[in-house]
């Protein structure tokens, strides 16, 4: 596993909105129970189980290594691992202005379940709209 400083760096590579993770943060969060994690220092994915539903916190990819399939390897481990730890369906919460993570997701088998406006504050102080994906896990 990636240590919680390597996660922050990567993380700031590929975040601006939301904003990237702190060291502590990411620390903090592998220290819960039901943390899934999966990946190298070229990219990783992290979420958690709660029972029968699971939530994708976030997932990076190297901006160099983006386009490869990376990103759907690491979704597909997710997704393994969360039905493993009896998981039956998986939330998560983008950017509504993430194209390429809306079309990551839409491929992996996620379809959107709401919105909740103004989530996120873009650095320049604008808000931006988080969609809510779901995806059932037992088909």
């Amino acid at each position: 596993m990636m240590t919680p400083q390597e996660m922050a760096q990567l993380h700031a590579l590929c975040f601006e909105t939301p904003r990237p993770w702190s060291a502590q943060e990411f620390a903090d969060l592998q220290d819960m129970p039901g943390v899934i994690y999966e990946g190298t220092t070229t990219g990783f994915i992290l979420g958690r189980v709660a029972g029968p539903e699971a939530e994708l916190l976030t997932i990076a990819v190297t901006p160099t290594t983006r386009g490869v399939g990376l990103g759907r390897q690491l979704v597909q481990s997710y997704h393994a691992q969360a039905k493993a730890a009896g998981a039956i369906e998986s939330f998560l919460e983008v950017a509504a202005d993430n194209t390429p993570a809306i079309s990551l997701y839409a491929g992996s088998g996620y379809i959107q379940a709401g919105k909740r406006p103004r989530y996120y504050r873009a650095q320049d102080g604008q808000t931006i709209d988080a969609f809510v994906f779901s995806c059932n896990l037992t088909t």
